[in-house]
């Protein structure tokens, strides 16, 4: 039986699964099983699977049943002692299963090991890479995790299989968010431990479609508020703080859709960003917030084409620096 479960599940991601899977198989910790759950994908994505050479991968195909289906799926699937999931646009640095599994080790009473994560925009054929915030948080970080996600993505956390069966699988009924969610739970009952180190190459894509930004509005508020019904007492009072935390969030995203002369992401955004100044003043004093209300300004006041090239100059304003 092997010592872990890595879990890709894999929906039209012919572009990038390869990588994705190499970054898997150049890990210094080897004792892995690989488990790649495709999800109904229409393009090139099994064809290249089975291209792959590798007695540890094990591919699996079913009809279309979304992302957290297809990570549940792949639970089920699994046999290590220890389970990690990785998107199929991700990457891991060589050590991020040796070093958050001999944290792990030598925290018995931690569940989960996270690490940081590293951001990776790709524009015309060019790479480029952004440091995402460097969370200092260990034991119990249900309060901290309340407040935001900080472990950032999916591809990130390794963890012990009896938390899953402590806590469950993720909900397959959520569109968006429920990696938070599931940590959430997770956060709860477990201890986490963090590997301060950039071990998760997080693949950030901006996306034109509109309707994408208002789902994950809609689902995100609709998570907090499920969420804080369940939350003791002593910690009701962090719920405006999530909600402004959260409503920065979206002004981020409004910002980074791709978008036309005629749209209106700028006062979009500014309109979040006054529902978080009202929910909780002191965001103000953050750097992240106030470059977000710049570049909203600038998103309004001045052409499009010449907006896109001034905001990908100062994106590193709302990506590097995230005050809490």
């Amino acid at each position: 039986m092997p010592k872990i479960s890595v879990i890709i599940p894999a929906y039209n991601a012919e572009k990038t699964i390869k990588e994705t899977i190499e970054s898997v198989q150049q890990q210094t910790f080897t004792d892995f099983e690989l488990i790649v759950i495709n999800d109904g994908s229409q393009d090139k994505t099994l064809e290249i699977l089975h291209t792959i050479k590798d007695e540890r991968l094990q591919i699996f195909s079913y009809e279309n049943g979304g992302l957290p289906e297809a990570r549940n799926r792949g639970i089920k699937r699994a046999s290590g002692e220890f389970v990690s999931f990785l998107d199929a646009d991700d990457l891991w640095t060589p050590d991020k299963l040796e070093l958050q599994l001999v944290a792990l080790q030598q925290n018995p009473d931690a569940g989960v090991a996270y690490s940081w994560n590293l951001c990776m925009f790709e524009k015309e054929g060019t790479l480029s890479f952004v440091n995402a915030a460097s969370p200092p948080f260990e034991g119990n970080v249900y309060p901290n995790l309340l407040l935001e996600n900080f472990v950032g993505n999916g591809s990130n956390i390794l963890l012990r299989r009896q938390v899953i069966e402590s806590v469950g699988n993720f909900d397959r009924t959520l569109k968006s968010f429920e990696d938070w969610e599931f940590y959430l739970r997770v956060a709860s009952v477990w201890n986490f431990v963090l590997i301060p180190q950039r071990q998760i190459i997080y693949r950030k894509v901006s996306s034109s479609m509109t309707s994408k930004v208002k789902v994950m509005e809609e689902q995100g508020l609709r998570l907090i508020e499920k969420v804080y019904r369940s939350v003791p007492p002593e910690l009701q009072y962090l719920k405006n703080q999530t909600l402004a935390n959260f409503y920065s969030f979206c002004a981020d995203l409004n910002l980074n859709v791709i978008y036309n002369t005629n749209d209106n992401r700028g006062f979009q955004a500014q309109r979040k960003l006054y529902l978080a100044i009202q929910l909780y003043p002191k965001i103000l004093l953050r750097k992240n917030i106030q470059g977000l209300i710049v570049k909203s300004i600038i998103r309004q006041v001045i052409p499009a084409r010449i907006t896109t090239y001034l905001m990908q100059s100062i994106i590193k304003i709302g990506s590097n620096t995230v005050s809490r």
